[in-house]
């Protein structure tokens, strides 16, 4: 227990002062308890490095064998099979189909003497499965887009104040094979001040651009969960809706239900892919892209999509003064504009790294990030895996070759190993 003691100048000082004294310390201390209990707590979740692996999950099987280990590897290849069904693959031998899984989850299992049941999930390798597939080429992603998840129930909006389930399963899904790119804050710190439900409310652009400035993001998802139990522990029903943009636009909506509170992670991971196939087919349909309005400074977009921004501003300038002039339009020349699209003449100027950084806690993880974009000629930064307690990798485009790169970290600190095309830091 915290010992209050008064200073000896206060002994003798009258009463009313000493009780004045007293409440201002009584206060500093309360406001100081307040502010830690507001930031402190184990409440944030980590996400999962993302693969570029083609993940299968939620395959169920029940089968038998002459054993329980017999039965447990008949049930793994025959969710190889339902998975390489379930993602239309040709037919090829088992030998083969095994030499394309790279790993199996296992979600939820029970064995038996002789009987395996169990919800698996497989993990195919791309490369060599992919050319099986006819997704062997590389394929165009989003911006990057903070991705803010957020849970109704019982009339209360969480997102990140205390751990949640909603916000578990965005954690912990594997978003490797998304054309999406997934900004997925931990929730640690104070970050649970900043990205509360109120800021999808927010309509300033000068506080977005706050926010994702630190993020290393162009815009905003919202994917929202509106849960409605039954009884506890009972049925629960499950109203989803996706939103993006500062001014929280409405996308589409979809009901789930799970039977239990058993089910209830079951449904949320089923959930989580049915919102990235709604925020893809936004994006494929041009439906989802950065918000003009949002400025893209500090943040790392490929030249492609810079360039094509650039170029329907001017186009859109290009409207606007033939309409004051009151003459045609004038038909647009994309080419005529010396390095309009020309990815090669913008990335001239700068260079993309990868950085690997130790991060053994999560206050080095929300430190790395800021410190790293401080760094002089550093133009973007934005982590690409994350891995509390081991190494996160960062890619960063800075304006210059990557042994000055290296120099400028170690003025600032960072203990650095110069490899090929990438540095290894820590402090």
């Amino acid at each position: 227990m915290t010992m209050l003691s008064i200073p000896s100048r206060l002994r003798d000082a009258p009463a009313p002062a000493l009780v004045g004294a007293v409440l201002a310390v009584l206060a500093t201390m309360l406001a100081v308890t307040a502010l830690v209990a507001q930031v402190g707590g184990n409440r944030g979740i980590a996400p999962v490095a993302s693969s570029t692996d083609i993940d299968v999950r939620g395959i169920e099987v029940n089968v038998t064998g002459d054993n329980a280990e017999d039965a447990r590897q008949n049930g793994w290849r025959e969710a190889q099979r339902l998975a390489w069904e379930k993602l239309d693959g040709p037919d090829i031998p088992d030998s083969r189909l095994e030499s394309l899984v790279s790993a199996i989850v296992v979600e939820q299992e029970n064995i038996g003497p002789r009987r395996y049941v169990a919800t698996l999930g497989v993990i195919f390798d791309r490369q060599r499965a992919g050319a099986l597939l006819g997704a062997s080429g590389s394929r165009s992603r989003s911006a990057p887009m903070l991705t803010l998840p957020t849970m109704i129930s019982g009339g209360t909006q969480t997102m990140f104040e205390v751990r949640n389930p909603w916000q578990q399963a965005w954690a912990e899904y594997q978003f490797g094979s998304s054309t999406i790119d997934y900004v997925r804050p931990s929730g640690s710190g104070g970050e649970s001040l900043l990205l509360t439900y109120g800021q999808t409310g927010r309509r300033s652009r000068a506080w977005w651009n706050n926010i994702l400035d630190q993020f290393g993001a162009a815009d905003v998802l919202v994917p929202i969960a509106n849960l409605r139990w039954e009884w506890p522990g009972g049925p629960v029903e499950g109203r989803f809706t996706a939103r993006y943009g500062p001014d929280n636009r409405f996308l589409e909506s979809f009901t789930m239900r799970a039977e239990s509170a058993e089910q209830l992670p079951a449904m949320l991971r089923r959930a989580v892919a049915r919102f990235d196939a709604i925020f893809s087919e936004a994006l494929e349909s041009g439906t989802l892209s950065p918000d003009p309005t949002l400025t893209l400074d500090n943040v790392e977009l490929s030249p492609q999509i810079r360039a094509l921004l650039d170029e329907a501003r001017r186009a859109e300038a290009e409207e606007s003064r033939a309409e004051e002039r009151d003459v045609p339009e004038p038909t647009a020349q994309p080419t005529s504009e010396p390095n309009a699209l020309d990815p090669d003449t913008l990335v001239a100027a700068s260079a993309i790294y990868v950085v690997q950084v130790a991060t053994p806690t999560s206050e080095s993880y929300d430190t790395a990030i800021s410190l790293i974009r401080g760094t002089p000629g550093v133009l973007g930064a934005t982590y690409t895996s994350t891995a509390v307690g081991g190494n996160s990798i960062i890619r960063v485009t800075y304006s210059g070759e990557l042994s000055a790169l290296a120099a400028a970290l170690r003025s600032r600190g960072w203990a650095v190993n110069e490899g090929s095309n990438a540095l290894g830091i820590s402090r």
